[in-house]
């Protein structure tokens, strides 16, 4: 016989497993996106507010964290199963892959010239790449600081053995060059910017003089990219409508950039030049170019195993 007292029971329980539901529906409709302090895509739409805006209507949340100061520790929340999607380099990338860290390739962007490089002081008496010979240089390990030092030595014929690579986190290398405690740093934007401006620094090789095949990518948890693509795709298409305006609008996007680093407004056209660059899918061609990086990068002893790079990519609309 249902009594009125296992009526009352049964509606406590119901409205106990109700109460439940939106709960973990909310959970399932959140995502956790580490942004770093850097002129890419992703900080561009946290600062414009885009992609909260774009993904509340489609019934998803948006919970930031962060900022890294780099890509690395942000790969290792990643690891961690913290966050679910942030950006970093391809070389930090091919570091994290090689780590066995879980994470899946989803957008490309080729780095400009501009945007990364070898900096010395103007008084160094330093001119060029072959001059680093005997000289100390601040890189931070496994990233794109070392990529670019290895690969200028390796492009201008000199031993990297004669050059002590100093490794220090991006934060740390900027004192240690104003100080003089290193010969030269091996940066990216916006610290290479920073460097020119304000650090009486000097760039002696570029991007292109460094035949440098850097690229900034955007990564995802392999189990976000597997069990929501379909919210991943709706973070890309908001990231390739706010590259598209930083493209258009290279100096607006640059003010954004320097606004939300804390840099000197006065840097915002030259980061803007630097980094307003086209982001995509990622093609075979930059599939294999990310893993010929990565072959170069395991030969040169940078990494202790060489990745799968092609099963780590995956391809959006």
């Amino acid at each position: 016989m249902f009594t009125k007292r296992k009526l009352l029971s049964a509606l406590v329980v119901a409205a106990s497993v109700t109460g439940l539901i939106p709960a973990a529906q909310a959970a399932d409709q959140t995502i956790r996106i580490g942004w770093l302090r850097g002129p890419n895509d992703i900080t561009l739409a946290k600062s414009r507010g885009t992609l909260e805006k774009a993904l509340a209507e489609k019934g998803v949340k948006v919970e930031w964290a962060g900022p890294f100061p780099a890509a690395a520790p942000a790969f290792e929340a990643l690891n961690a199963g913290s966050i679910d999607i942030t950006a970093g380099s391809s070389t930090s990338a091919i570091a994290a892959l090689s780590a066995k860290i879980p994470l899946v390739i989803f957008a490309y962007q080729k780095m400009s010239p501009g945007a990364e490089g070898i900096v010395v002081k103007k008084d160094s008496g330093i001119a060029s790449i072959k001059d680093l010979a005997g000289k100390k240089v601040a890189v931070n390990r496994g990233g794109t600081g070392e990529y670019l030092l290895m690969q200028g030595l390796q492009t201008n014929g000199v031993d990297p053995k004669s050059v002590e690579r100093v490794y220090l986190s991006p934060s740390d290398s900027g004192p240690s060059f104003t100080q003089g405690h290193v010969d030269a740093w091996a940066t990216w934007d916006p610290f290479l910017t920073i460097a020119e401006s304000a650090y009486d620094g000097k760039v002696v090789a570029d991007g292109a003089a460094i035949k440098s095949d850097n690229a900034v990518v955007l990564v995802a948890s392999k189990e976000f990219a597997t069990s929501k693509a379909d919210q991943l795709q709706l973070v890309f298409d908001v990231i390739k409508s706010e590259n598209a305006w930083a493209v258009a609008n290279k100096e607006e996007a640059g003010a954004v950039w320097v606004k939300e680093m804390n840099v000197p407004s006065n840097l915002a056209a030259k980061i803007g030049e630097n980094n307003a660059v086209p982001t995509t899918s990622v093609t075979d061609a930059d599939v294999k170019q990310i893993g010929a990086v990565a072959e170069w990068y395991a030969k040169s002893g940078i990494i202790p195993a060489l990745p799968n790079v092609k099963d780590s990519v995956i391809s959006l609309r």
